[in-house]
């Protein structure tokens, strides 16, 4: 029993490590709120899906680093799947491990510092919604 609990416990912590490194660049997240918000067997266009709309970026510079690590990456840990002609993203067999912090993050907006809120639309539209202002 002890082994089985070590070795699951050696796979949530793998497991959340990827969902944390998923979520460390501002692309990436995008990306999976994009996905989140968009039918669950519909695939986005990118790099637009990718770019958060307070902080525009060179959708050039954007669709080379998509393309070359942010892409690969999440779909190597099964959040995504993507393809490149059209370049477009979509849902993997794993999003929901990744979408969950989203979904949580969102429920929870009232109680985030508005530090981490403010110049995020998503959140400022669910903080002011779940406050009622």
């Amino acid at each position: 029993m002890v082994v089985v609990r070590f070795e699951n416990g050696k796979r949530v912590i793998q497991k959340w490590d990827n969902v944390f490194k998923a979520v460390s660049a501002e692309p990436r997240r995008q990306l999976i709120v994009t996905l989140l918000d968009s039918p669950s067997d519909q695939a986005v266009p990118l790099p637009e899906s990718a770019i958060n709309p307070n902080v525009p970026a060179n959708p050039e510079i954007l669709k080379q680093e998509l393309y070359h690590s942010h892409l690969p990456m999440l779909a190597d840990l099964g959040f995504i799947k993507w393809e490149t002609e059209p370049l477009v993203a979509s849902r993997g067999p794993q999003f929901d491990e990744v979408a969950v912090v989203f979904e949580v993050l969102q429920s929870a907006a009232a109680e985030i510092p508005d530090s981490l809120v403010v110049g995020c639309q998503r959140l400022e539209r669910e903080q002011q919604e779940s406050t009622g202002n």
